[in-house]
């Protein structure tokens, strides 16, 4: 008989639906069933794309004995990380102080009162791995429930301090907002790279788009023809270089897994979540802008064409992830055997050999994971092809290995869209369609705000989930800014004033729910469910914090002229942050973004009369960091910028305005003249 969560809307909480646990999803009903029965809480948080997730449920929550064991003892809550960031930064800060790492499952026992006592991840059913039998471990749980009851009390008050103090948004800055400071936080990330196999630490290696993001852009300002700009340019360029090599990368359909278990980049998770690709096409293009290399521009645009292909739902959505398993096995889905690649690829197989160093033993268990053994120059040279004819050829055979790969049972797919992280891909579409003049993705970009307002913008509020015509749960911080700049980066693909509107919009609710009148802003609306805290996570992790989110959008409001008081707000956020941000700049990468864009100076552009045409061609042919775009026809209604206010037509000719700091310069109508001004800015 199903359990409680047959009737919820997340796919995760969905799959748990026949355990036999007594699962309760989180809310009150649970929370008051605690109480009253004076029961502490099971509580498990996983996601849907979670291959451990997936171990745990079928070893111990479909074991029908230790479910009898957790119902007799427990209140059970199962709760999807993705739907409730609350819950799962509130809790992952108690499992990390509890035991030093943290992970998903994530397992956390907790008194009535919420209070976390005792926290892991991944228990087996048997005693293995150094670990207890999850069987075991809910006995001794409900034996010191009953026995050791004070001492339970006492650890949750210790670790729920901890919890408190860790929330703090900090105090005032110790060092003023510099360019050196942000010299030195690069020149830190330039010192730690790993130069033997790219990124940054050790295996499992990840991904760090926003790392890699902050140092494009001290190239780009540098001039990346500098020695500085050079410096900082080759660290991001080789960290893009190693993933698109395979592996991680999916050389075949697009798209990048969540991490590589190797140093190699080799051998991925082979989930594949929607933030990290939405995040690392943007940066692809970034890196393409900077340094003209075509690899760039391809992963970009196969990685866009894999969302388009793969994850977006027919009302113009982005699901959220796809599954590391297939037909119960991880990553079977997306590895080769030798001959079958020899049957699919035919006369295509030698050159395709060659690329990737392929043979009958495979490189990983037995099998292929696709990785590049030579790059585009040398296997041109080999087979005296142009760079041109390489990649037409590869790009052919990966279509027919696309196909032979489409017959396979596929991953599943948590099919909810989630706001920030849809606004993620947003701004990469969005970015995407201005500088590569890709009509598809600026209409791609089109139906996904759209779609984002109208279903997930109800009464008032954004909401944070939508499954199946369905929007659930308040959204919370990182939704609210993330949107806000994925319509910013919209508006200047398409000069509509509606997304600049609604952009301005979002932005009034933000400050209004979310601000904490101390400084900054909580990661929960006003009118939140209360939890054991209100949460502010302040540390970028897979995606930027919340409040990293909020100043870079509040700073870009303010370059339009809008709300000149957010840029005073934003500041007094990141002042508390620049410490810890020049220590650990991978942890707070998007916060040095918000910091550069602070310290300017900022290029305001205002163009009015038709937007199209040989402005826009000079506009768009250079990736320019700290600048933002006006774009009006003439008198055009709808709620511009202040930016475009008083920006007559020149001669009645469409007309550019080049600002900085809101001082402008003489206003032109030659696009020739009109990039000089911007050269001369740069």
């Amino acid at each position: 008989m199903p359990n409680r969560l047959a009737h919820e809307n997340s796919p995760y909480l969905i799959q748990h639906a026949n355990n036999p646990v007594d699962w309760f999803p989180w809310g009150e009903q649970a929370l008051q069933k605690a109480r009253a029965e004076d029961k502490p809480i099971f509580l498990s948080i996983g996601y849907a794309a979670c291959h451990w997730c997936h171990v745990m449920e079928y070893e111990s929550f479909e074991d029908p004995a230790i479910a009898e064991i957790m119902n007799r003892h427990f209140i059970n809550i199962k709760v999807d990380r993705e739907e409730r960031p609350d819950l799962d930064s509130i809790y992952m800060t108690a499992t990390m102080a509890m035991t030093g790492s943290g992970g998903w499952p994530m397992s956390v026992f907790l008194t009535p009162d919420l209070q976390p006592f005792y926290a892991g991840t991944y228990f087996p059913p048997e005693p293995r791995y150094n670990m207890p039998s999850f069987r075991d471990l809910l006995t001794g749980i409900a034996n010191a429930w009953q026995n050791e009851r004070d001492e339970i009390f006492r650890v949750g008050g210790q670790v729920t301090e901890h919890i408190r103090r860790a929330s703090m948004a900090g105090g005032k800055a110790s060092h003023p907002l510099t360019g050196r400071l942000l010299e030195n936080a690069a020149d830190y990330l330039v010192n730690a790279y790993d130069w033997g196999f790219g990124g940054w630490g050790g295996a499992p290696k990840f991904p760090q788009p926003m790392t890699i993001e902050f140092l494009l852009s001290r190239a780009t300002l540098a001039g990346p023809r500098t020695a500085n700009g050079e410096k900082y340019l080759r660290p991001a360029t080789h960290a893009l270089k190693a993933m698109a090599r395979g592996g991680m990368y999916d050389v075949v359909g697009g798209g990048f897994a969540r991490y590589s278990v190797d140093n190699l980049w080799k051998v991925p998770h082979f989930e594949k979540m929607l933030y990290d690709n939405g995040q690392l096409a943007l940066a692809y293009l970034h890196g393409y802008l900077v340094t003209r290399d075509e690899q760039f521009r391809q992963i970009c645009e196969e990685t866009l064409t894999f969302i388009q292909r793969e994850l977006t739902d027919s009302a113009g959505g982005f699901y959220s992830s796809l599954d590391a398993d297939s037909e119960g096995e991880e990553g079977k889905f997306y590895v080769w055997d030798y001959g079958e690649i020899e049957e699919s690829l035919g006369d295509e197989f030698a050159f395709f050999k060659t690329a990737y160093g392929l043979t009958p033993n495979g490189n990983w268990e037995g099998k292929i994971v696709l990785q590049r053994a030579i790059d585009d120059a040398t296997l041109a040279a080999r087979h005296n092809l142009s760079r041109e004819e390489c990649i037409q050829r590869l790009q052919a055979g990966h279509a027919i290995l696309l196909a032979r790969r489409g017959q396979r049972h596929r991953p599943g797919t948590d099919d909810k869209v989630l706001v920030a992280w849809n606004a993620f891909a947003l701004s990469a579409f969005a970015e995407a369609a201005r500088f590569l003049q890709r009509s598809d993705f600026l209409e791609t970009a089109r139906r996904n705000a759209r779609f984002l307002l109208e279903a997930l913008h109800q009464n008032g509020r954004l909401l944070r989930s939508w499954r199946a015509g369905t929007a659930r749960h308040n959204a919370y911080l990182e939704d609210y800014a993330a949107l806000i700049l994925g319509l910013l980066a919209l508006y200047q693909s398409d000069p509509d004033p509606t997304w600049y509107a609604q952009a301005l919009r979002l932005a009034d609710e933000m400050v209004q729910h979310y601000a904490d009148p101390q400084g900054g802003f909580f990661d929960t609306r006003d009118d939140h469910e209360t939890l054991l805290i209100r949460p502010r996570d302040l540390q970028d992790n897979a995606t930027p914090s919340g409040n990293a989110l909020a100043a870079n959008a509040l700073l870009r409001l303010a370059a339009y002229g809008d709300h000149p008081e957010w840029r005073k707000l934003a500041e007094d956020m990141l002042a508390p942050q620049l410490e810890n941000a020049v220590q650990y700049p991978t942890a707070f990468a998007y916060w040095l973004a918000a910091a550069d864009f602070a310290i300017g100076p900022v290029h305001e552009i205002a163009i009015v009369g038709e937007p199209n045409g040989p402005f826009l061609d000079v506009l768009w042919s250079e990736y320019r960091p700290r600048m933002v775009a006006a774009l009006a026809p003439a008198g055009s209604p709808g709620a511009h910028p202040v930016l475009l206010n008083d920006r007559p037509l020149v001669a009645g000719k469409p007309t550019a305005y080049v600002c900085q700091n809101f001082t402008c310069q003489l206003p032109v109508t030659d696009a020739s003249e009109f990039k000089k001004q911007l050269d001369a800015i740069q």
